[in-house]
This record gives C-alpha cells, sequence and structure tokens, in this order.
C-alpha cells in the first residue's frame, strides 16, 4: 500500500525495519512505480476488506462484481453452446454431439439452481467436460454423447456421496427412525440439507411436536439446547404469532408447546422447516394424524403463507432415495412452496417417478393446503361470527383452544378461592 500510494519502490534492510541498527548505511534509490493492480477474489473478501481496511476504497476505486448465472433464453443456449464447443477445443476434448450440449447446459441450471438461468462458473463445466471425454475414450465414442456426460455426472456424485449413503443406510435399517408410511399426531417428516464441500444432499428429519396448557408459549428445544441457530429460532417464534392471528382473537392463547428435531446431533439454522413445524404442532393440537409418506419444506409467514426455500431439488431427492430404497408405493411425495418451481432441476429418476404416477410433488401457496394434503381433512372457512364448519380441522384446534382457555381460567379461579380462605397455607405452600 505504501508503494501504490507514493508511486514509488523503497527497498529498506531487514535490520533497520527490525531496529536492530542504528548505524548509518547506504540504501539504494526509490524505483519510480506506475502500475494498475487488479484484485480477483469473493464478494465476501471484497467487503470485508472494504469494511475493515479504511484505505481500501482509495487504492481500489472500481468494483466489477460479475454474474454468475445468465438468463436461459434461446439467444443464450446457442451462446453457450459455442462457449461449450470452445472449451472443448481448447481442452483438446473430442466434439460433443446436440444431446451432449443440452444435457452440458441442463447440468449449468441444476448448478444455478433455476430453470430460468444457467451458471457461469466454467471450472465446473471443464471439469465435467475432462471427466465426460474420458469416459467417451472407454467406450470407443469418436464422439461426446449425453451418456457420457451422465456418467461423468453419475461418478461425481458417486465419490462424494459416502457419507449421505451412511445416513441412507442407517435410515433403511432403522437407527435413524424415519417412517414413509401410516400416519401419526404430531409428527411430520421435515426436509433438511446438508452441505459438505462442493457436495451437497437432502436428508429427511423427524420433527414432532407436543402441546399442553400453558401461557401461550411454543419452546424450540433446539434453541435451549443452544443447537437452533438465529434463522431458525426466528421461524418457530413466527408460529406462536400465527395462532393468536389465527385462533386466539377472543380468548387468550393458553397452550404450551414443544417442537424437535429427532435424532439431531448438530446445529439446525434456517427457517425452512417452519411450515413443517406449524403442521405437526396443528396436528398435535387438532389431535388429527398426519401421513408419514409425504414430507414437506418451506418456510411460513405470520398469515400462514408459504415461502420460498433454498436447496428445494436436493430435499426432494433425499426422501425419494429413502422412499425408493423402502420401495415405492405411489402414496410418496413431498410438499413444496409454489414459488419455488422454477428452481425445480431434478434428476432424470425423480422425474420418470413422478411421470409415472409413483411419486408426487404438490407445490402450495399456505398452512391450509398443507395441511389438507398432510392429513386429509378439510380445513375449513370461517363464517361472519368467527366460526368454523362442525368437524373441519380449524373448528377441532379453535375448540382445543378455548377448552385450554377455560381450564387455564378456572385452574386459576380455583387457586385464587383456596387462597383467600387459607392465606395461611397458601403462603407456606408458596
Amino acid at each position: 500500500k505504501r508503494a501504490l500510494f507514493a508511486n514509488e519502490i523503497t527497498i529498506e534492510s531487514l535490520e533497520k525495519m527490525l531496529g536492530l541498527l542504528s548505524t548509518a548505511s547506504l540504501e539504494p534509490e526509490p524505483i519510480p512505480l506506475n502500475i494498475k493492480v487488479v484484485l480477483l477474489g469473493d464478494r465476501l473478501l471484497y467487503y470485508l476488506l472494504y469494511e475493515y481496511d479504511p484505505e481500501f476504497a482509495e487504492l481500489f476505486k472500481v468494483q466489477a462484481d460479475f454474474e454468475q448465472r445468465i438468463d436461459r433464453s434461446e439467444e443464450n443456449n446457442r451462446l453457450y453452446a459455442r462457449l461449450v464447443a470452445t472449451v472443448g477445443r481448447k481442452e483438446l476434448l473430442r466434439p460433443l454431439d446436440r444431446g451432449a450440449v443440452s444435457r452440458v447446459i441442463e447440468y449449468s441450471a441444476r448448478q444455478a439452481e433455476d430453470t430460468e438461468k444457467v451458471s457461469t462458473h466454467m471450472r465446473t463445466i471443464s471439469d465435467l467436460l475432462r471427466e465426460a471425454d474420458y469416459w467417451a475414450s472407454q467406450n470407443d465414442h469418436q464422439v461426446l454423447c449425453d451418456n457420457d456426460i451422465q456418467m461423468a455426472i453419475d461418478q461425481q456424485l458417486y465419490r462424494a456421496s459416502r457419507t449421505q449413503e451412511t445416513l441412507q443406510e442407517e435410515t433403511i435399517r432403522g437407527t435413524i427412525i424415519i417412517e414413509t408410511e401410516g400416519a401419526q399426531v404430531g409428527q411430520v417428516n421435515g426436509l433438511s440439507v446438508i452441505s459438505m464441500g462442493e457436495h451437497a444432499f437432502g436428508q429427511p428429519s423427524r420433527i414432532t411436536a407436543t402441546v399442553h396448557i400453558g401461557e401461550g408459549e411454543i419452546v424450540d428445544i433446539e434453541r435451549e439446547v443452544e443447537l437452533g441457530g438465529a434463522l431458525h429460532s426466528k421461524g418457530v417464534l413466527i408460529l406462536s404469532s400465527f395462532l393468536a392471528a389465527r385462533y386466539a382473537s377472543e380468548h387468550p392463547l393458553s397452550l404450551s408447546a414443544s417442537l424437535v428435531f429427532e435424532q439431531s446431533y448438530g446445529m439446525i439454522e434456517g427457517d425452512s422447516a417452519s411450515m413443517a413445524e406449524l403442521c405437526a404442532l396443528l396436528s398435535a393440537l387438532a389431535e388429527v394424524p398426519v401421513k408419514q409418506s409425504i414430507a414437506i419444506t418451506g418456510s411460513v409467514d405470520q398469515n400462514g403463507k408459504m415461502q420460498a426455500i433454498g436447496g428445494v431439488n436436493e430435499k426432494i431427492e433425499g426422501f425419494f432415495d429413502i422412499c425408493k430404497r423402502r420401495g415405492l408405493t405411489g402414496n410418496e411425495g413431498v410438499i413444496i412452496p409454489q414459488t419455488n418451481t422454477k428452481h425445480l432441476m431434478l434428476k432424470h429418476e425423480v422425474r420418470d417417478a413422478a411421470a409415472a404416477g409413483q411419486f408426487h410433488i404438490y407445490a402450495i401457496n399456505n398452512v391450509d393446503q398443507a395441511l389438507e394434503l398432510l392429513t386429509g381433512n378439510q380445513m375449513g372457512e370461517v363464517d361472519q361470527q368467527g366460526n368454523y364448519p362442525e368437524g373441519c380441522l380449524n373448528e377441532k384446534i379453535q375448540r382445543r383452544l378455548k377448552q385450554m382457555a377455560v381450564i387455564r381460567h378456572a385452574f386459576g379461579e380455583h387457586a385464587k378461592g383456596q387462597e383467600e380462605e387459607n392465606p395461611d397455607k397458601a403462603i407456606k405452600d408458596q
């Protein structure tokens, strides 16, 4: 930085810099400096330097933030195909046929996690093409075809999937309890993503909820034991706001509830499980069982609306892999936010199963749709008096909460009466 500010390079001896010698000595003249410096790095590194080094903005005045994704239009597809061909010629690889180019573009869209975008991260594409060229040589192909590209993709996943396969094996063996048949009250299969280096995979999580009479507090066990991050805790706190707004406008919210990710032994972060937690909580309140063959992911707002989440492809595929190893019956599926449909870039195996009706993907907008799918019961619409039709889920939840409020009030009045009749005993009990 001194050289850039002074426009010259000053050469100093190490002894003088460290103050080891006090005598004068000959030193070379400063060397004139007239250069431009370009720094390449991640966005986070740039922001950190800008924040913590006051001189950084003075030295590096021009910021160029390159886009990591581009639109997947017809014109860009043609340009991307040319780019792929250029990379292949530069690497001295076999030429690609139409199917191979199409598969590379599809893979790039998967890396961008968006059906309407493609990734501009060319190192990933170059690595894929080099490995595909190797498999083409093994199969005596003169031209790279889509099977060579798919073989390279499959081998990349195979090399990085040891932990994923171990978790799936323990789930199939029953060590990790994930039910995909039957129905349970207050238990929902949520979906999470585990990232290990450049490899990310989905893993189902069993989320349970219990309810009892209390003061409207929802206990997040993960937060209590400091295993839940701030975003996860935020998602849980939103649940109590939703319950109070919908069901407790005329009486106090007199429940206490606890939520937990069963068999989780590490940090949990993000709010993508908040919809699953809300469904588990409402199932426990209504005492209505939830189908275990359907998993759910998505965050929820205070009005019960479903919000988009990340890693939707990995989450769907994680639950699909478990169901497939146990045997698909046609009842299995995953619930996702409607706003995530544009991010679906699923592997061919999942798409084929969905097309055959063996696996289902439900895109919804709110908690009512989620519970109707999970329970098979109607939620019911509120009338002008604020009541729900007899027997619907909303009516069962509202009735249970009113009962809790009445019991809590009666218990409080009884305790107050005992204290007035025998204050000495009440003080002693306290």
